[in-house]
């Protein structure tokens, strides 16, 4: 019977009906086989604790450290598995992925498994764990070959086939010294159309970019994107290569990082899932929150103290709404501009000048057409739906749009400026969120429109 080669994308009902429908374990595994683990590990939660029992007992600890590699919630089935068995699967993971599942595992559990382990087995997780999680030295994996600088190049393909039976990220091998400082890197295909009797130092990239260990990650992903290799390699400080970050690892890193500007923008201390807790999304929310009221008060305080304009020329409080939704809007617009221009760590005091200039410029040339709109437009709704002779229509309109200018103009400095010096006192711009920006603005834009309003329609021309 012909296998079929391509196969259509995978339903999440094919792999429990294997699981389910297989007449032996042996016939379970082999069509298994034919399936990748991601997808295999994304259909633990259509099996029932019975089936998954099945697959714990039918695969080898290899194939399931790779499933539970691809797992989102590994801590939801990782206690299912037998303590002999989740050792030798643990065993059996790369560096990193122990390290991450090491942290899903209850405290209790740890103890007892920990002396299961194999010494290299505890060693990485100790070395990856005693790193702050927003150092690069947290995400390393020593999933990598690295031989020695003084070997000839028939015995660094032999060295070669001898790890590769272990390590799978071999696109790219790392040279180190008598002393396991690190050298430089070798391309494998260097390395196989290399003649035998080419010294091996001819080959090596002594110039190969590196990482050390305490980077933070967020500092290093640009780095990282520049070189697009698909591993570097990751030093301490006496030189020595203890691990290297790959191209998923970047990925990851990215996304994470993505994920938590993101959530800051949003008003968030932390990145936020689905999964947790309802208390745990209440303390990640309510301290912006509470900043966010009572600088809401101030701005409520400021309007209070227009009440005399309000009572004079009650139109302009029709108008309100508009000047601070678009303030704020701006505001997060330049806000997000400038979160993205600082990605650039290399970034002069010039460039920074330049980009509050440009700011300026698109705010007044924004602000101008909106403003010029408004005055025709705002102009011919009052005169017709709000009884005002078309003269006084105008003046007020003109107003809204005058004040629209300047708050256009004031919000894009201050979604430019407000993230520049954060980043000036060293605090991460992202925390100069979308709602503080915006509020700051509601505040600037209140001040604007009705100190205008009050200057303009009533002390100027006196409109009663």
């Amino acid at each position: 019977m012909r296998k079929e080669i391509l196969k259509e994308p995978i339903s999440t009902e094919k792999i429990p009906a294997i699981i389910r429908q297989s007449p032996s374990v042996e016939a379970m595994q082999e069509q298994l086989r034919e399936y990748h683990d991601h997808d295999i590990a994304q259909s633990f939660e259509h099996l029932s604790r019975a089936e998954r029992n099945l697959l714990y007992t039918g695969l080898d600890a290899q194939s399931l450290a790779d499933i539970i590699s691809y797992m989102d919630n590994p801590a939801d089935y990782i206690g299912e598995i037998v303590i002999d068995k989740l050792a030798d699967v643990i065993n059996e993971m790369d560096a990193d992925d122990a390290a991450d599942l090491w942290e899903d595992i209850d405290e209790s559990v740890q103890v007892k498994l920990f002396p299961m382990l194999k010494p290299e087995t505890r060693r990485n997780i100790r070395l990856i764990n005693s790193y702050d999680e927003d150092e690069i030295g947290s995400l390393i994996t020593t999933n990598y070959i690295c031989i020695r600088r003084s070997l000839t190049i028939r015995q660094a393909m032999h060295e070669l086939v001898k790890q590769a039976g272990e390590k799978d990220n071999i696109s790219t091998l790392y040279v180190v010294d008598d002393r396991k400082c690190f050298c430089g890197a070798i391309d494998l295909k260097d390395l196989i159309i290399a003649r035998e009797n080419v010294a091996l130092d001819s080959i090596i990239s002594t110039a190969y970019p590196y990482l050390t260990d305490h980077d933070k990650i967020s500092d290093s992903i640009e780095a990282i994107k520049d070189y697009a290799e698909d591993s570097l390699p990751v030093l301490n400080k006496d030189k020595r290569i203890i691990g290297i970050i790959t191209a998923q690892d970047v990925v990851e890193a990215v996304d994470d990082e993505m994920s938590e500007d993101y959530a800051k923008l949003a008003g968030l201390s932390a990145e936020e899932d689905l999964s947790e807790s309802t208390k745990e999304s209440i303390k990640k929310r309510l301290p912006w929150l509470i900043i966010l009221l009572f600088l809401g008060m101030v701005v409520s305080s400021v309007v209070g103290a227009f009440e005399g304009v309000v009572a004079i020329l009650p139109v302009v409080i029709c108008f309100q709404s508009l000047i601070l939704d678009m303030a704020g809007n701006v505001g997060t617009q330049s806000l997000a501009v400038t979160i993205r221009v600082l990605m650039d760590e290399n970034l002069s005091g010039a460039d920074k000048l330049r980009l509050v200039v440009k700011e300026m410029k698109v705010g007044f040339c924004n602000g101008s057409l909106l403003g010029v709109m408004t005055f025709l437009v705002l102009g011919i709704y009052i005169a017709l739906f709000k009884g005002y002779a078309m003269g006084t229509a105008l003046l007020i309109s003109g107003c809204v749009g005058v004040s629209l200018l300047v708050a256009i103009i004031i919000s894009s400095l201050v979604g430019t400026l407000v993230p520049l010096l954060f980043h000036k006192i060293n605090i991460d711009p992202a925390v100069a969120s979308g709602p503080l920006i915006t509020t700051v603005n509601d505040l600037v834009a209140v001040v604007t429109y009705y100190g205008l309003a009050w200057l303009l329609l009533i002390e100027i021309f006196q409109i009663i």
